[in-house]
């Protein structure tokens, strides 16, 4: 039976690698639901392209001009957009590809109608890990990481879970400036800084692995999804990105699990679980894995890797600071108001300012998200 499938995100990275799967495999799924943000133009050739039943855009302006063009397509607008979209009965499965903390109502929404879900946003699980998995435990949802280190991991683990486990391991690239000691950070540029090596991604995330911030961000969705404590949770810096995640297991053994760097491999697992697309990605050559480097991540040069695990440690409302502390300090560097050295001032301070709540719920969540991008802010104009 061919899937319904929604692809929340559809005009950024990881939807477009959604939508290029559909395209090659039209007997497996059919496209019923697009969402997106502004990019109006790409999402338009994707409707016709795809013939959806439902869009969402982020402005109601945006909407009717859609709905004018796209007659017989209901058109929905803005987080309650989302959200009716994730709870539709029109959807068997979704690839949540939002970026940041705007995908963690429809996530939710996702859960609580049962999907099954190809989770490519981990700011969700950053800042609302807890209650995601109580979520799931009460739901018949299915949730597959798409992030190419946790869907390794989630593949290597499958049907044996934790037992006999000693640690996970999360690899990274290192982004564009590792071993480039001669890069002074105070004269880095946005254009540098998204000139990532190896990943096409968006500007965000792109600065985000260029800080190593990604990889710490990371380093607590895998402790949410796994339930292992993240001082079981190693990093490796591995410039080739062609391991993606291993498994130490109590006996001095290993396992790692290993494709092209391509998000296709991680998505299309995702999506056809528990089969496997036919050549999701091209098979890698003897001459590609000929050569495999390894290091141990430098976070005196990268202090911004190990500031997720310190926010973890604290309390889980420093999560939902730092990870909107971030999305403020990332946007002000891309628009040039904040040098590249500044971030990891700006992110400890707020860390060190900010005062430690209870997280019960998805209201507490929000507000607290809220008070810490007012608070950013505040700490930009300061400094």
């Amino acid at each position: 039976m061919r899937q319904r499938l929604g692809v929340f995100g559809s005009t950024g990275s990881i939807g477009c690698n959604t939508l290029e799967l559909a395209r090659r495999f039209p007997e497996r799924f059919e496209v019923t639901a697009l969402t997106a943000g502004r990019n109006l133009a790409l999402l338009r050739d994707q409707a016709r392209a795809f013939c959806p039943q439902v869009l969402v855009v982020e402005e109601e302006s945006a909407a009717r001009q859609l709905a004018t063009e796209f007659p017989g397509v209901e058109v929905l607008w803005g987080e309650n957009g989302l959200k009716e979209c994730a709870a539709w009965s029109g959807i068997d499965i979704a690839s949540q590809g939002i970026l940041g903390f705007a995908a963690l109502a429809p996530t939710l929404e996702l859960i609580r109608a049962g999907k099954a879900i190809a989770l490519a946003n981990k700011e969700s699980l950053v800042v609302a890990g807890g209650l995601l998995r109580e979520a799931l435990e009460k739901s018949k949802a299915r949730c597959i990481p798409v992030d190419s280190e946790h869907n390794a991991i989630y593949q290597l683990l499958q049907g044996r879970g934790l037992e006999g486990v000693e640690s996970l391991v999360l690899t990274a690239s290192g982004g564009p400036f590792w071993n480039r000691p001669e890069v002074s950070w105070e004269t880095v540029t946005p254009e540098q800084a998204i000139r990532h090596p190896n990943w096409k991604m968006g500007p965000k995330i792109s600065v985000d692995s260029a800080t190593l911030m990604n990889k710490g961000l990371e380093v607590v969705e895998a402790h949410f999804l796994f339930n292992i404590p993240v001082e079981r949770i190693e990093v490796w810096v591995h410039p080739q990105s062609i391991v993606h995640g291993a498994v130490w297991y109590e006996d001095g053994t290993c396992q790692a699990q290993l494709s092209r760097p391509d998000m296709k491999a991680s998505i299309g697992h995702a999506l056809g679980f528990p089969d496997r697309l036919p050549q999701a990605v091209k098979k890698l050559t003897l001459k590609e894995m000929s050569r495999l480097d390894f290091s141990e991540p430098d976070t005196a040069r990268f202090p911004m890797l190990d500031l997720p695990r310190q926010a973890l440690q604290a309390g889980q409302s420093c999560l939902v600071a730092l990870n909107a502390g971030n999305e403020i300090a990332v946007a002000a560097f891309l628009e040039g108001r904040l040098s590249f050295s500044a971030l990891p001032v700006v992110l400890r301070r707020l860390l060190d300012e900010h005062r430690l709540e209870a997280v019960q719920s998805l209201e507490d969540v929000l507000r607290i998200d809220l008070q810490a991008r007012e608070a950013t802010r505040n700490l930009l104009q300061r400094l």
